[in-house]
Formats: structure tokens, C-alpha cells, sequence
């Protein structure tokens, strides 16, 4: 295990393997441990690092509003501090929305990213064709964070999981040691709930970034995710995009082969 202090807060990280760098940035809920079956396949060609982003699990909680924008100055006070600029980043989910707001703001920290599933309803609810399906995910997400605000911490989880991330029963599924860290992690879900720029990104300054960029999604998740990715693939100017077949909101857990001869080449590229 070790540690590194970036942008006033001190963050759990593990750097394995040698050669390209290349940062795994997790989602909401969960920790660096969530990449272990993709890990295997990284360590051998690749210099990777896995991380657990302020307030989950082993790095530091504040206890202070957060906000997506820190976690991006953490991100890339991480890739600066262990010296892996140019880095290629993959981040799933809100990991997502975090690898694409650094990229909007200091690009000259990438050679590439991926992104898979980034939840972000705001850009949605911008627009006035595709509110609806924006506000249908916010209306889901809201019976989550009422269960977080009233402390019901595993309730919110197993709700969170079973509608919004993996479909019904997925979390009795789940193995023990992830249901406790997503317990654990509740508190978190909630203070990103209460960031208003959390789900939102700015198109104009993600435009900007010049490298290349793979999107990802499955075609069984929410179709909000499609259409955030679709105005996303707009917006860059080297995107690609995969469809995963039947492997949810998390590829890396659920077909994690296939993850890896998706990502890999990027990363080696």
C-alpha cells in the first residue's frame, strides 16, 4: 500500500507492472480494488495505477463538501506526482465524468483516455429533445439520495444497484466484500449528489482535446448512457466507440477478457 498527497489531500494508491502508464479511475461507490480482474492482463505490458479517490475507502475524507471538479485537481495531481505524463486514463462511470473533466482542463496530462458509461444527465437536461430521458435518470438517482439522507446506507446501495447500475437482483449477486465497501462508500455517493456540477460537463472546453478517445457502453444499461455518449462522440475529434454485448455498467467485473482486448491496444497504442 502506499500514499501520495495532491491537491491538499492524501489519496490510497497502487503502481504495478512497467511500461506505459496508464490510471484506472474508479465509480461512485466502489474503490481501486473493483479492477482486480482486469489487473492481470494490465501489469504485464503496462505501468498501471489504480487509486482510491478522495473519500473512498483508504484515501482521506475530508468531511467538507467535495466537488467533481477536486476530484479531477486529484487526478491530475496524481498523474504529475508519480510522474506518468503523458498518461492514458480509463474511467468508469462517475470515474468517467471525472477522466473527462481532466481532459477538458489539462489535456497536456493525456495521450488518451476511454470512458465507459459517464453519467452525465446534466448535459441531458440542457437539452430540450433529450430532458425527458435526463430527468427520468434524475428521478431515479432521487430515490437513492432519499434513502442516503436519512442514513440508510445499504438500502440506498442495494437500490442503487439493482436500478440504476446492474438491473434487478444484481446485488445479492455481488460478492460480500463489494456490498460492505459500497456500504462504506455511501456517505461519498451522497456528498457527489450534492455537488450541482457532478453530472454536468462543459462540451466546449472538452472539444479542445485533441488525442484519442474510446467510448464505451453496453446494450443493457440505461440508454441515458448512449445518449450522453453520443454528445460526447460529437464533441471529440479522435473518438471511437465499443458496444459491449450483455456486460452491464461495469465490463471490467463482468467480462473482463473482453475488457482487456478492448482497452489494451489503446493503452499500448
Amino acid at each position: 500500500m502506499a500514499g501520495i498527497r495532491v491537491n491538499g489531500v492524501s489519496l490510497h494508491y497502487e503502481a504495478r507492472g512497467s511500461g506505459p502508464g496508464v490510471v484506472l479511475v474508479h465509480g461512485s461507490w466502489s474503490d481501486a480494488d473493483s479492477w482486480a480482474r482486469v489487473l492481470p492482463g494490465l501489469v504485464g505490458r503496462t505501468s498501471v495505477v489504480t487509486y482510491d479517490r478522495r473519500g473512498h475507502s483508504r484515501s482521506e475524507d475530508l468531511l467538507t463538501q467535495g466537488s467533481v471538479h477536486e476530484d479531477a485537481a486529484d487526478l491530475a495531481g496524481l498523474v504529475q506526482g508519480l510522474g506518468l505524463a503523458p498518461a492514458f486514463v480509463y474511467g468508469d462511470s462517475y470515474g468517467a465524468l471525472v477522466t473527462l473533466r481532466l481532459a477538458a482542463a489539462r489535456p497536456d496530462l493525456l495521450r488518451g483516455l476511454a470512458v465507459h458509461e459517464p453519467p452525465g444527465s446534466g448535459i441531458l437536461l440542457a437539452d430540450a429533445d433529450l430532458r425527458p430521458i435526463g430527468t427520468a435518470f434524475a428521478d431515479r438517482i432521487a430515490a437513492v439520495r432519499e434513502l442516503l439522507e436519512q442514513a440508510e446506507s445499504a438500502a440506498a446501495a442495494e437500490l442503487y444497484v439493482d436500478s440504476l447500475a446492474f438491473g434487478p437482483g444484481a446485488w445479492e449477486q455481488l460478492p460480500a466484500p463489494i456490498r460492505h465497501t459500497y456500504v462504506r462508500n455511501a456517505a461519498t455517493y451522497l456528498d457527489e449528489l450534492r455537488d450541482p456540477d457532478a453530472l454536468d460537463l462543459d462540451l466546449a472546453d472538452l472539444g479542445r482535446f485533441g488525442e484519442p478517445a474510446l467510448l464505451t457502453q453496453s446494450d443493457d444499461s440505461a440508454p441515458m448512457f448512449g445518449e450522453v455518449l453520443d454528445l460526447v462522440d460529437l464533441t471529440l475529434p479522435k473518438a471511437e466507440r465499443h458496444l459491449y454485448r450483455g456486460a452491464g455498467h461495469a465490463p471490467h467485473l463482468s467480462q473482463p477478457e473482453e475488457w482487456l482486448r478492448v482497452v489494451l491496444p489503446r493503452v499500448l497504442a
